[in-house]
């Protein structure tokens, strides 16, 4: 089943229950699919394009609530950060800290890393090994963190 079918039914199910931010929430989530299908003039949309859109909403809201954490907005921040997590859930279960990095050792052994001078390898490999799993900046830190 499509991300768009199952946004669809979640956006029906928000309705019912009078969700307002889940409701936005989703939208925003069916407007980027509905934009990245009308880009791609009909054809269908993979889902690691699905997976990206997530991925990328996702790190929208968690840079706005830290700039409306900054600005002491906690009314607008809470908002984005229960967005955000409304949005999580449709991402495939995320590795945990412990899985990320038995992961990365496999990436950096199979590409030959052995410094931080060679990243830009790791970070490639790892970025399409690891899509959806986790996000890039976990994937960076624990890169960095291995490799030094």
């Amino acid at each position: 089943m499509s991300l768009e079918i199952i946004i669809s039914d979640a956006i029906k199910d928000a309705m019912r229950a009078k969700d307002k931010v889940a409701l936005d929430a989703l939208r925003a989530v069916k407007s980027q699919i509905l934009l990245l299908k009308t880009e791609a003039k009909g054809a269908d949309v993979s889902a690691e394009q699905e997976i990206a859109i997530l991925q990328r909403m996702i790190k929208q809201r968690k840079d706005s609530f830290d700039q409306f954490t900054a600005q002491n907005r906690s009314d607008l921040a809470e908002v984005e950060d229960a967005q955000s997590k409304v949005i999580e859930k449709y991402l495939p279960q995320q590795l945990s800290a412990e899985e990320l990095e038995a992961e990365m050792k496999k990436i950096i052994s199979q590409t030959g890393a052995e410094s931080a001078k060679d990243i830009g390898k790791v970070m490639g490999m790892a970025g399409k090994a690891l899509a959806g799993k986790s996000d890039g900046k976990s994937i960076s830190d624990m890169a960095k963190k291995l490799l030094s």
